[in-house]
């Protein structure tokens, strides 16, 4: 499937394209047929390109409107908005995470191939539970936009646009692998609360995102050994130098391991 006509046939050029498309659906839509592009050797690679960041990153909709993450309502389970609020809040993490994997394979030039691979995949995934979610959301009458939603990720990507080590220790490695902690706990909210439909769906993305914590973590420490920096005390020093140290649980260990971190470092973290 050849790229379209607006967009570029190289890959971190066309993923920079995406990245500032407001339209989420389009943006789901166009990532997933970049990733079969890909797949497919039509796309080439130019890995040491300096490409300009636009004003416009990241694109997203009018609506939902982003507020303070203390502002975001919190709705009883126990209702149908309050169980699509839940559902909503889960589609808007995944559109930010299409926007995160896109955002990491443009931004930083001169890594290996495989890592821009590895980055397309995760955005190619995030894409695909945006849409499971999204779809969800409508069959229970409501749609993406409907409720606020907050820009934390965006803004941990911000702060960690200067240099690719920082941004594959608290994204992937910190924020995301939050993630691995708190699914299991919200699918059980909403199964309990009524909503069956949407725990194949959590249970995939559960699936995906232990390998997106495993690509992050993989490439950390293949930053650290080119820098000849210590893994462990590296990732602990920025954890307290960004405040992105993990403070309550609960962790989710077994998700934690098969994604790379070791029993020292979760000890260390204070996690095991």
């Amino acid at each position: 499937m050849p790229p379209s006509s607006h967009q570029s046939a190289e890959l971190r050029h066309a993923a920079l394209h995406w990245l500032v498309e407001n339209d989420a659906v389009q943006k789901a839509a166009g990532v997933r047929r970049l990733a079969q592009a890909w797949a497919a050797g039509e796309l080439a690679l130019d890995a040491g390109a300096a490409l300009t960041a636009s004003p416009l990153i990241p694109g997203h909709p009018a609506k939902p409107e982003l507020v303070s993450p203390l502002t975001v309502k919190r709705r009883a389970m126990n209702t149908p908005e309050g169980r699509a609020a839940m559902v909503h809040a889960l589609v808007h993490i995944e559109f930010n995470a299409i926007n995160l994997a896109l955002d990491a394979l443009w931004r930083f030039p001169n890594m290996p191939r495989e890592y821009y691979a590895d980055w397309l995949q995760v955005a190619d995934e995030e894409a695909l539970h945006f849409m499971l979610l999204a779809e969800h959301l409508q069959v229970q009458g409501f749609a993406y936009g409907d409720f606020s939603g907050h820009n934390g990720l965006w803004d941990m990507a911000v702060r960690t646009q200067h240099d690719v080590l920082v941004r594959m220790a608290l994204l992937p490695r910190t924020m995301e692998a939050r993630g691995l902690d708190v699914t299991p706990g919200t699918k059980a909210k909403l199964v309990q609360a009524g909503d069956h439909a949407v725990g194949p769906i959590l249970d995939i993305v559960l699936r995906d995102e232990i390998g997106h914590v495993t690509i992050g973590n993989r490439w950390f420490n293949y930053l650290c050994e080119q820098r000849g920096l210590e893994p462990e005390a590296t990732y602990a020093g920025l954890l307290v130098e960004y405040n992105a140290v993990l403070r309550r649980g609960p962790f989710n260990l077994e998700a934690r391991r098969a994604a790379g971190f070791s029993e020292q470092e979760l000890a260390g973290l204070g996690l095991s």
